[in-house]
């Protein structure tokens, strides 16, 4: 009787454990092409000192896998795609991870930027210049 108490106490935090990590934009989402639909790329989001930051794990174009940052200024100039952060400091605000910029290395521009989880699995990002209301919106999907 104990050992079954015992597997059902941890099989409930297992699942509680689970189901609150998928509550928050951090983790692994895979990214896809507005044009295309095709996937992109594998972003994580982390956090570090109380703000969130999204970084290129992988690149998931055939033949892409390897590009550099040709159209980025400054020190991303060159440097590899994969590995590269592109989300740079978010803060949460409510429901929403605002105040940040974030990268878009296929033409090398920064944009203000908002995320929002708007489901367990489905997150929102929005780039933009000056208003939010002049700028793009992509869906990712958590991995």
């Amino acid at each position: 009787m104990m050992k079954n108490l015992k597997l059902l106490i941890i099989g409930f935090a297992l699942i509680v454990g689970v189901n609150s990590y998928s509550q928050t934009i951090f983790g692994k989402w895979k990214t896809f092409d507005e044009e295309t639909g095709n996937e992109k790329s594998i972003v994580e989001i982390y956090e570090q000192n109380g703000k969130a930051y999204g970084k290129i794990l992988q690149l998931l174009e055939k033949g892409k896998e390897n590009n550099l940052c040709d159209n980025c200024s400054g020190a991303k100039k060159g440097q590899p795609i994969k590995g590269m952060e592109i989300i740079n400091g978010l803060t949460k605000d409510d429901d929403e991870w605002n105040d940040a910029k974030i990268l878009d290395p296929k033409t090398g521009k920064e944009y203000k930027c908002y995320i929002v989880l708007e489901e367990d699995n489905k997150l929102k990002v929005r780039g933009y210049l000056g208003f939010s209301l002049i700028g793009r919106t992509q869906y990712w999907t958590r991995m």
